[in-house]
């Protein structure tokens, strides 16, 4: 039987298996007790209920469910496996919700309305068809090292403000045929590895019949540039994606989207410098491009320049729900400037609203722990990873709360952990070589040696110099250690909050010289926050 059409759900109450689904009330029960399915995952249920037993392909389901939030194939199969959790619906023997390998989703019984006469019991409904698969889809998990436009510029995972979707039919429109070009940056968009490869092979393919193809060109050069960022590819890729850019560019000098590409391969190559100097020219060019805006003031923000991020988040054209991570930005921004009530709001309702999104899961329990609410970190830390949130800076931040509570052991079996995940980062390496088997402190020195040329090249973030200080004072130069954790706040690192509660930092802590760094990032913050208009932080501030 051939698909039918999408429709929105009717409002009333059905029977699925032994489960009411009430779509008007918003509310699933089995034998008269309610489910906890609310949120997205009642809206995916009700979806579903509204097609019957047809397959229902991912696309479809982002359209109808997510948008306009710009989501991927992950997201989807992370809220399908928190409504099977919810419902006691087991993927591999499912009674209520299979996976159709390669297509998506599908009912496993036609819901059936009920009638006012027996709506108060759900009646038995026929037992489900054998599953066409009875394997759940694959789950694609995301490269652990992002880089900072990786959180913006392209299209990574899915964040975004969910608005209620009507109930009238959605009747869609007629598909236009589409190029080769434009089917590749559908495929990028999604910020999965293997939609990147396909999106890149898409790329090529344009440019090998049209070699002039200014857009495939640029889009080819972004996706050789999430290889690195998102991906975890070597750096080489950066630096081909950094030719394609310039190319385009050379024939076209006024390129925007050219020279926002630019500005991503040397961001994803570490140079943030060069990063700015190409989102700014696009910006120029472009100034209503609101994820190169943004992807500036990402930078702004490691830079120290704070007042510069909070205005440029907080300056876009279009619809703010349409920039991924803004809240996430803002609540950076305005945790730096010393606004950490504000801030809290905003990493609070991200982590409530987006069970599915790593980077919510990610920014609520470190932002617990910078503040020294370490038990309240532990349990949000929990509940990340509960979520099936697998990031190696989770992980980091497990390491770093075992040894606030002594537990050495445990904090090295995280660290190897992070260290696994994001096998081509510096970090997790070093608290392997610290923590786990201690590296002999020559051959620690002889890494922060390798790391401050790296870093004094003009590469990395100011960040960076904070691991340069701890090889440092693993070799037991606390000298140097402390000379790298000014290096850092000389080039923009304002965190006095994460350095002040890292147990990573307690052999520094006592020196007068740490001291003296922290005061100096708060007189830069007091500099930065008296750049701030008064009336953008009263709004940014004022209690909900």
């Amino acid at each position: 039987m051939a698909d039918a059409a999408p429709s929105a759900p009717v409002a009333g109450r059905y029977a699925l298996v032994d489960l009411v689904v009430d779509t008007a009330g918003q509310r699933v029960e089995r034998d008269g007790v309610a489910l906890k399915v609310s949120g997205l995952s009642f809206q995916l249920l009700a979806y579903l209920i509204a097609q019957g037993d047809r397959v229902v392909g991912f696309d479809e389901l982002i359209e109808q469910v997510w948008a306009p939030a710009v989501v991927n194939e992950e997201t989807v199969t992370q809220r399908v496996k928190l409504l099977r959790q919810a419902m006691g619906d087991d993927g591999r023997d499912p009674r209520y919700l299979r996976s159709v390998r390669g297509r998506g989703y599908q009912l496993c019984v036609r819901p059936e309305r009920l009638r006012d006469a027996d709506e108060a019991v759900a009646a038995p409904a026929t037992m489900p068809a054998k599953p066409l698969s009875s394997s759940p889809s694959t789950m694609r998990r995301f490269a652990p090292w992002i880089a900072a436009l990786a959180l913006l510029s392209i299209a990574a995972i899915g964040f975004g403000v969910w608005r209620g979707r009507s109930n009238a039919p959605v009747v869609p429109a007629a598909a236009a045929p589409q190029s080769l070009t434009q089917r590749a940056e559908y495929y990028a968009s999604l910020g999965q590895r293997d939609n990147n490869e396909r999106a890149i092979a898409l790329y090529q393919q344009a440019l090998q019949e049209t070699p002039r193809d200014r857009a495939a060109q640029v889009g080819l050069s972004r996706a050789y540039s999430a290889r690195v960022c998102l991906f975890n590819f070597a750096p080489e890729w950066a630096v081909r994606a950094q030719t394609l850019a310039q190319a385009a560019i050379a024939a076209d000098p006024d390129n925007a989207a050219g020279h926002a590409a630019l500005g991503y391969s040397h961001d994803c190559r570490g140079r943030l410098n060069d990063a700015l100097a190409g989102y700014e020219q696009a910006l120029r060019l472009d100034p209503g491009n609101d994820a190169t805006r943004a992807s500036a003031a990402y930078l702004y923000d490691r830079k120290g320049r704070l007042a510069d991020a909070l205005i440029a988040n907080t300056s876009l054209h279009g619809d703010p729900a349409r920039v991924r991570f803004l809240q996430l930005q803002i609540a950076s921004n305005l945790d730096l400037l010393g606004y950490p009530q504000a801030a809290q709001a905003r990493y609070r309702e991200s982590f409530r609203l987006y069970p599915d999104n790593v980077f919510s899961n990610i920014a609520w329990p470190q932002f617990l722990f910078r503040h020294g609410r370490l038990t309240e970190a532990r349990g949000a830390l929990d509940q990340a990873l509960q979520r099936g949130t697998e990031h190696a800076d989770l992980h980091l931040l497990a390491g770093e709360l075992a040894l606030a509570r002594g537990d050495r052991k445990d904090a090295a079996a995280a660290f190897a952990r992070a260290a696994a995940l994001r096998p081509q980062a510096s970090l997790p390496r070093t608290l392997v070589d610290l923590y786990g088997s201690p590296f002999a402190p020559a051959a620690l020195r002889e890494r922060a040696s390798e790391s401050s040329r790296y870093l004094q090249q003009g590469a990395g973030y100011p960040s960076d110099w904070l691991e340069v200080a701890l090889l440092h004072a693993g070799s037991g130069d606390s000298a140097a250690a402390l000379r790298d954790v000014q290096r850092a706040v000389d080039e923009g690192y304002r965190d006095a909050d994460y350095l002040g509660a890292s147990p990573l930092f307690r052999s520094l802590a006592a020196h007068p010289e740490f001291a003296r760094s922290l005061d100096l990032i708060h007189q830069r913050v007091a500099d930065q926050n008296r750049q701030v208009p008064r009336e953008l932080l009263a709004r940014l501030t004022a209690s909900p």
